[in-house]
């Protein structure tokens, strides 16, 4: 009877960490270096190796969705997915919304970038992504607001002249002017703005066990110097670190 019992539990052990859930991420997938999709047709970035990691550390099977940015944060609330990794920094507004874990990099700074260093972000046209904070900081200036889905169709209105200016994280934008040949400049004194909490982890206010697995796991990262290599990695020796 021991034995039989013995066995019972095994298999009800066995058969409950078969039906263990999985743990779906949400990224963008066209946001580098955070998310991205490389030439082989992967979902590639910090967020995507870093996600990769801080499952293996909190004991969680992971798996990744392609979702795009508009509709990441309704899709989250109605459980298609369980957590979002696409760049999003922390920020009031967003809070109303979801919960976040603790931040995974430093506050990052936006930036301003234009065909001429002089542009007119105060009164001219200036792109940013929809639903961004560098949008909603846009709004609250003098300057005309025109917003697109993905942050390469805001580089691209800068280019083709549907706007003086687009405003975004300095970290996105920063390949564009390297690779520019001065096409591409930053506004004079407009290249390191200072917005939000640093990017963090979206989740559901009723994960709260998730979150905690997740904030565990990224203070781990943190204390042993892993998290800085990463962001080193990804954003250069310059990268702001913990």
């Amino acid at each position: 009877m021991k034995k039989l019992m013995l066995a019972a539990a095994a298999l009800a052990l066995t058969a409950g960490m078969g039906m263990a859930q999985t743990v779906r991420m949400a990224t963008e997938g066209a946001y580098p270096p955070y998310n991205f999709v490389n030439d082989k047709g992967e979902l590639d970035g910090l967020e995507i190796e870093l996600g990769n990691e801080l499952c293996k550390r909190a004991q969680l099977e992971c798996t990744w969705v392609k979702n795009d940015w508009d509709s990441i944060i309704p899709n989250l609330v109605s459980s298609n997915y369980d957590t979002i990794m696409a760049g999003m920094n922390i920020n009031e507004e967003r809070k109303k919304a979801i919960d976040f874990t603790d931040p995974y990099t430093p506050p990052m700074p936006s930036a301003y970038m234009a065909l001429k260093a002089d542009a007119d972000i105060e009164g001219g046209v200036v792109a940013a992504q929809t639903n961004t904070i560098q949008a909603s900081h846009v709004a609250s200036t003098g300057a005309t607001l025109l917003e697109f889905a993905t942050g390469e169709e805001t580089i691209a209105a800068v280019r083709n002249g549907e706007a003086d200016a687009v405003f975004a994280d300095k970290d996105f934008l920063a390949p564009s002017v390297a690779e520019s040949n001065g096409e591409l400049v930053w506004v004079e004194g407009q290249d390191n703005v200072e917005l939000g909490e640093g990017i963090g982890m979206g989740v559901r206010k009723s994960d709260t066990e998730l979150k905690e697995k997740f904030n565990t796991a990224i203070k781990s990262m943190k204390e042993d110097g892993s998290l800085n290599a990463m962001l080193k990695k990804w954003f250069g020796e310059s990268a702001l670190q913990f």
